[in-house]
């Protein structure tokens, strides 16, 4: 499937626009948009607060995904309301994997003109197996921990 990431990026700039909501949140400092593999658009924005309740813009636009009952996200982009691309952080990251084994492939748009897929940003997760993380390489050597 063809990206447009230039339309991803105008639907996360639109829903951009931070607001204060109390005293302890804001929301919309950063807008996220997905295209989906059936190659609908969701957005969603970010909510920040006081006691770390929030969450992040990637997450929202996840969240209108499932809504309408889809999983698989084929690119993904996330913009500040100053119009700067952002890359995921780690728990964004680890979510998209983690709502369906194919997002291992989705591709994020991280900086201008720059699409990585999710497997080179996120390469070790929690489901990768010990062989896979380096414990073979040759010439490297094994970790001991005490009392092994």
């Amino acid at each position: 499937m063809e990206i447009d990431f230039r339309a991803l990026t105008i639907a996360a700039r639109a829903v951009a626009d931070e607001m204060g909501c109390s005293e302890d949140c804001k929301a919309g400092g950063v807008g996220a948009a997905l295209v989906s593999a059936t190659g609908i658009i969701y957005t969603g924005l970010c909510i920040d607060t006081g006691s770390s309740l929030g969450f992040c813009a990637e997450h929202a636009a996840i969240a209108d995904m499932l809504k309408h009952r889809e999983t698989q996200i084929a690119g993904i982009v996330a913009v500040s309301c100053e119009g700067n691309i952002l890359p995921p952080c780690g728990r964004c990251r680890e979510l998209i994997r983690q709502v369906d084994p194919a997002n291992w492939h989705t591709r994020v748009l991280v900086a201008e003109n720059v699409v990585v897929p999710l497997s080179e940003l996120l390469p070790y997760s929690q489901a990768s197996e010990p062989s896979q993380l380096g414990a073979s390489i040759p010439g490297e050597p094994s970790c001991v921990y005490p009392g092994t």
